[in-house]
């Protein structure tokens, strides 16, 4: 019996070293691991703080809507107190690998302006790294909030949404993941400074394509310093302007013929519906169905610029075949891939043509605000405010946004140009021969290299 206080004093003691210790690991793990803390513990807590915060929160924030009349009516009949404002009623709270996602049903007289309106006053008060929001369908709105960081050490989820001609080359402050869906935006424009991270992101794109049935096209007007070494999965490449003319007539070439076969394979019969009529490569058979072709253009300023009457025929022609592809290609299934440190209108007449084509828009760190309204000045000034205020130190991330309106920052997982000859040169038998490219065709001797690991995590940055 005289144990008994010893005992518990010793129980008490080991609860309390054992409470310390979780303590002080959750603070490590959130320091140098917050990927790790999260799951462990920050998801959590964030949710209980948001819960409980919740009418707090929406109050302060001026999302709540006076109560209805007849909730009045009905306090007034029975001597009630007068019942507080309605927030919006909380449809659903899933927690994800970077954050919490929040579905809302919005009041009447509520807008989703008001909440996107809010984000910045909701990240403080939940406590959180970031929030966005955006509309699901009318009076439905979802807010995703980020516990950490997740573009200071981008490491990509484990589990992919691939599908043909959709890779996934980067990851959203939100935690989700940026595709590049080339059948729903088929040519994009990524601008970017030196050392900018323009090549990081390339490489990626770069390293998800080649394990799919499509053929690869470089033009590589820097001596092909950066395409080249990659040769082995291109099925056509360019490293001069000269060549790059006369590749991108091929091109043109390729697509008049693709058009041919899907006119010849239309099948427009009275007795056939409508959804099997073919309109482009993707309505044909697999069986006769062209290969897929996308175009990378690195640099394209050294395509247009010109010193004398001859280079400015060649920069006319070149500017032309471009147009023609971004304007006539999608159906014959060729896509561009415009990258530039410069885009303006100074390069010449038929730049911003090409550029209205151009649906998909990325700008890393630019060094002037004319490039990022070239890339974002038609869809939204958030974005070209955003994209000139990357910092240099954080390199690779970037702004990326299409003609909807819609932005959103991102970030690339580091990749060295030695793990793309790799995944390249792994995949060197997935390259098709297009008998229009064929005279284009690089021709490397030797073996591949042996495979390096390819790292999904970027280098940390200061």
């Amino acid at each position: 019996m005289t144990s008994t206080p010893h005992l518990r004093l010793a129980v008490n003691a080991s609860a309390a070293v054992a409470v310390v210790l979780v303590v002080a690991a959750a603070g490590l793990l959130r320091w140098r691991r917050p990927a790790w803390y999260w799951p462990t513990f920050g998801v959590t807590l964030a949710a209980l703080r948001a819960l409980i915060r919740y009418t707090t929160v929406m109050e302060a924030c001026g999302l709540t809507v006076p109560p209805s009349r007849w909730r009045l009516a009905l306090a007034r009949a029975t001597n009630r107190p007068v019942p507080e404002s309605c927030p919006p009623r909380i449809l659903r709270l899933r927690p994800t690998r970077t954050g919490l996602v929040l579905r809302l049903k919005l009041r009447p007289g509520q807008d989703a302006f008001d909440v996107a309106a809010a984000s910045d006053r909701l990240r403080h008060s939940f406590s959180m790294y970031g929030v966005t929001s955006r509309e699901l369908r009318s009076g439905v709105v979802e807010v995703r909030m980020t516990g950490y960081d997740v573009l200071k050490r981008v490491q990509m989820p484990a589990r992919l949404d691939t599908r043909p001609m959709r890779v996934p080359v980067a990851l959203r402050e939100d935690g989700s993941v940026h595709y590049r869906d080339y059948r729903a935006i088929p040519h994009a424009l990524t601008l970017g400074a030196t050392e900018s991270g323009k090549s990081v992101y390339q490489r990626n794109l770069v390293a998800g394509l080649v394990p799919m049935d499509v053929a690869l096209v470089g033009i590589d007007c820097k001596q092909g310093v950066e395409l080249f070494p990659l040769a082995r999965r291109f099925s056509a490449l360019a490293d001069n302007p000269d060549t790059a003319a006369e590749l991108l007539d091929a091109l043109v070439t390729r697509m008049q013929g693709v058009y041919q076969l899907i006119r010849a394979e239309q099948r427009i019969t009275a007795d056939m519906p409508d959804a099997e009529i073919a309109a482009d490569i993707w309505d044909l058979p697999d069986d006769i169905r062209p290969t897929p072709t996308v175009v990378l253009v690195d640099e394209v300023a050294e395509l247009a610029l010109f010193a004398s009457r001859e280079e400015e025929k060649r920069r006319d022609r070149i500017i032309t075949a471009l147009v023609q592809l971004a304007q006539l290609g999608r159906a014959a299934g060729i896509y561009l891939e415009i990258y530039g440190q410069r885009f303006g209108s100074e390069l010449g007449k038929g730049i911003t043509m090409l550029r209205a084509q151009l649906t998909g828009r990325t700008a890393h760190r630019v060094n002037d605000e004319t490039s990022a309204n070239m890339a974002f000045g038609d869809i939204s000034p958030d974005a070209v405010l955003a994209a000139i205020q990357i910092p240099a130190e954080m390199r690779g991330l970037a702004i990326a946004g299409d003609s909807t309106g819609g932005w959103h920052h991102i970030r690339a997982p580091h990749t060295s140009l030695r793990q793309t000859v790799n995944i390249c040169n792994r995949h060197a038998d997935r390259t098709p021969g297009l008998p229009e490219l064929a005279p284009f065709r690089p021709v490397l001797p030797g073996t591949p290299a042996a495979p390096v690991l390819l790292s999904k995590a970027a280098p940390a940055t200061a």
